[in-house]
């Protein structure tokens, strides 16, 4: 979140699209109807009407899979009424900046793509440049080559009518959003806008929150109050996992997986250091140098030191180009490429797409050690139905694993805020928490290396790895360390003690720490700031609710992210009402300012969106894999045979897999003319692995079961409480029909097209209750992300005979 949760209450307008909030995120809906009784308009955009849209002031079903569309529309109508905040787009985002003559768009394909690499040459997408290295700037937004006017381009075919025919949303209803957040574009108003998987779990994910991006900077909504693009992350510590590395391509803090391409510390360095020379950028990952080698030190400790590359040499390095990801990862599994794995706190058998080939690709391990509360289709997966268990090669290991409850430590919850958690009762009998179990694990692993050697044994017997596991000393470690006695300022710190901040982190081997955004989280000065519960505020941030003595914030207890772009050019608030930070008698108040200079006017101050290279917003983003700009794809499965905006229909660069077992239907494939979407419940946590254990939760939600429309039911000939069977390329799923109105058909294409929705927590490990939704979905994903696209496939249903997965 750009935000955070208690911000929201500070929307005027509040667009919720991908998100079933009220229902999975109940914690941000506390204040979208706080927001909400202060006179905020809430818009829910959902295929299937749920608790979130009754207490939204109206619901707009839409076709899953047509997010971009309908947002591409929001950004032409902005545009052509001009509701865009003019002097926010000119000074803080690159709206200003001309685009080189090698950038181009026809027919769905961005210039630079080869198609026998299904890949682009983003280098064809750089900006001109100045004598100086400087991009060129054209703040009246007049240059036909300035991002501004690509983007007017671009944009001009997401008409109304082109839109509510690929959406299946009426132009009515479109009208309808458009208006209410585009009002939002003026200095004194803000809107937010609130997603979850529903948006990330498609083959252009990440390009449906850069149109949300687009939108929100030519409204002027990043870094202001009741503004931002809010990510609603499926469970407590999503955040917290992802800043400390739970994804293969990058490491603890934001910065690359070292790859084969870097065989060294400066040339690692190098290829991630950006240069700016415009002295109007902060250009802030110009200091990943002083992050990476604290990182290094963290690891590796006193054998790290600058004449080695701080060990850099030692770590692993994935293939350059390869994807590690699940669905990658699973195929080679299936393909015999890997003979052993750990799974812990997971349960891919059951939330992995294409699951029958997940399932068969897990036979081919020799070995398999899992941690879990319960039993779990991972866990048994040798002997799932249909499976004689001596067919199974794989030697399993369950190891018992502690509950939350029986943990303590610190939560990074989605707003950025650092809890602590405390433990309420010891695990029960051989029980461990993760962490003993992985101490546990190294210790005898760097034992073995050093008993025995190997190739390159100091890799592991020279980390710093402690010999048990103590949050207390974790948190300690992730904030930073001096290795050496440093000043800071005026003040003097000794080798061992704490630092107070990523900006006391040094490139020469000074200091460690596991996680340069956590720097400040634990200080000798004020201990571990994540159990702080202090209400203590300014009279500035009471206003608006920055509560910044309640636990601690990265960065640096920063709320509100990009918070320099809420000020005007002199550092005065837009919305006075509303106000983040002000610029008074020669300093900041309010939150903690994203930079200290001096504000813009004052010809010291800097660029607001300090984490990019030219320090302004992205509307136009040339880092992405699949363009600069979001442009409306088919999903790979699709009932449609063609895309109303260009001559390309799917995403001409999104992941697969292929084998076998890899089928796809083809577009408007006759067998399969449904649209599926999958979701969760609010009584079974994700996958369902350990709520399925609570009694009275399986007795709310006890079973597998399809939503579906009245006029589809009647189509099929089913009835309310029916099995049925729902079929895709790759398997069948049984399931318990509800007919409904939650699901509506949708006039797409000038034809019906009829969606349904299902949840994915049910397995076989829970009698009686069904098995896993996922043997429907296909092995595709997201080009940046490889995240699947689970929330659309193709599928066809029919009532069933009998059931036997749903039998008591």
């Amino acid at each position: 979140m750009t935000n955070h949760w208690i911000d929201i209450k500070n929307a005027d307008a509040i667009l919720i699209m991908g998100s079933n909030a009220a229902e999975h995120h109940p914690i941000s809906f506390k204040w979208v109807l706080q927001a909400k009784d202060k006179g905020a308009t809430v818009m829910h955009v959902d295929p299937k009407f749920s608790r979130t849209s009754a207490r939204s002031d109206f619901h707009v079903p839409l076709r899953s899979g047509t997010d971009i569309a309908f947002l591409g529309g929001m950004i032409k109508y902005i545009l052509d009424n001009e509701k865009y905040f003019k002097e926010y787009v000119a000074n803080y985002t690159n709206a200003a900046l001309v685009v080189g003559k090698d950038y181009g768009f026809k027919d769905g394909i961005f210039t630079g793509y080869d198609p026998k690499t299904r890949s682009y040459d983003k280098s064809k997408w750089g900006f001109e440049m100045d004598a100086d290295g400087v991009p060129v700037r054209d703040v009246s937004l007049q240059n036909p080559r300035c991002v501004f006017r690509l983007m007017q381009e671009h944009y001009s075919r997401y008409d109304l009518d082109t839109v509510s025919a690929t959406t299946g949303v009426s132009k009515e209803n479109l009208l309808k959003v458009y208006e209410a957040f585009a009002a939002t574009g003026r200095p004194d108003k803000a809107g937010t806008v609130m997603y979850a998987l529903g948006w990330t779990q498609h083959t252009v994910g990440v390009q449906n929150i850069r149109s949300a991006a687009i939108i929100q900077l030519l409204l002027g909504n990043i870094g202001v109050a009741g503004g931002g693009i809010n990510a609603l992350r499926g469970e407590p510590n999503v955040q917290g996992s992802t800043d400390h590395t739970l994804l293969y391509h990058i490491i603890p803090g934001y910065m690359a997986m070292p790859h084969n391409g870097w065989q060294t510390y400066d040339e690692y360095i190098k290829a991630n250091t950006p240069v700016s020379n415009d002295p109007m950028s902060a250009n802030w990952w110009q200091h990943k140098p002083k992050y990476f080698a604290s990182l290094l030190k963290a690891w590796y400790g006193d054998h790290a030191t600058k004449e080695n590359g701080f060990c850099y040499e030692l770590l692993p390095k994935i293939e350059k180009g390869e994807d590690y990801s699940y669905m990658f990862l699973f195929d080679r599994m299936y393909q015999n490429k890997i003979r052993g794995g750990i799974i812990i706190g997971l349960n891919p058998m059951n939330s992995v797409p294409n699951t029958n080939k997940v399932r068969k690709a897990l036979d081919n391990l020799e070995w398999l050690v899992t941690s879990e509360l319960h039993h779990s289709e991972t866990t048994d997966n040798w002997h799932r139905p249909g499976v004689d268990p001596k067919t199974v090669k794989t030697e399993v290991f369950l190891l018992p694993s502690a509950h939350r409850l029986e943990k303590e430590g610190s939560v990074t919850n989605s707003g950025r805020w650092l809890l602590w958690h405390y433990q309420t009762i010891k695990p029960a009998f051989e029980a461990r928490s993760f962490g003993d179990l992985f101490c546990g694990f190294m210790k005898r692993v760097q034992a073995l290396y050093g008993k025995e050697g190997g190739t390159l044994p100091e890799a592991v017997t020279w980390l710093d790895y402690p010999d048990a596991y103590d949050p207390d000393d974790l948190c300690q470690r992730i904030n930073g360390r001096f290795t050496a006695d440093s000043k800071v300022g005026d003040k003097l710190y000794k080798k061992g003690q704490q630092v107070p901040s990523f900006t006391a982190l040094k490139d020469d081997g000074s200091t460690m720490s596991l996680n340069w955004l956590y720097a400040g989280s634990y200080t000798e000065e004020d201990g571990n700031k994540c159990k702080r519960r202090s209400t203590k505020q300014t009279e500035m941030q009471a206003n608006i609710g920055l509560f910044p003595n309640w636990s601690w914030c990265w960065p640096v207890n920063r709320r509100i992210l990009y918070n320099r772009a809420s000020v005007d050019l002199n550092g005065k608030p837009y919305n006075t009402a509303k106000a983040v930070i002000e610029w008074k008698d020669g300093k900041w108040i309010g939150d903690v300012p994203d930079g200290g200079w001096p504000p813009m006017a004052s010809g010291k101050g800097k660029y607001p969106f300090i984490m990019s290279k030219h320090g302004l917003g992205q509307i136009f983003g040339p880092g992405r894999q699949d363009g600069p700009f979001s442009e409306h794809y088919e999903p790979v499965e699709t009932p449609v045979d063609s895309n109303k905006f260009s001559k390309q229909l799917n995403s001409p660069v999104y992941k697969f897999v292929s084998s076998n077992m890899d089928k796809l239907a083809k577009p408007a494939d006759p067998k399969y003319p449904i649209v599926l979407t999958t979701y969760s419940l609010t009584e079974h946590w994700c996958g369902g692995g350990e709520t399925r254990n609570v009694p009275n939760l399986l007795e709310a939600e006890p079973q597998q079961y399809v939503e579906m429309s009245p006029e589809l039911a009647q189509e099929k000939g089913i009835k309310n409480g029916d099995g049925v069977i729902i079929e895709s390329a790759r398997g069948k799923v049984e399931a318990i029909a509800m007919v409904t109105v939650r699901m509506r058909p949708l006039k797409v294409h000038g034809r019906i097209i009829h969606e349904i929705g299902m949840p994915f927590c049910f397995g076989w490990t829970t009698p009686g209750t069904g098995d896993a939704t996922n043997r429907l979905t296909p092995s595709v994903g997201d080009p940046n992300t490889t995240i699947p696209e689970y929330k659309a496939c193709c599928v066809n249903v029919r009532k069933a005979d009998k059931l036997t997965e749903l039998a008591t």
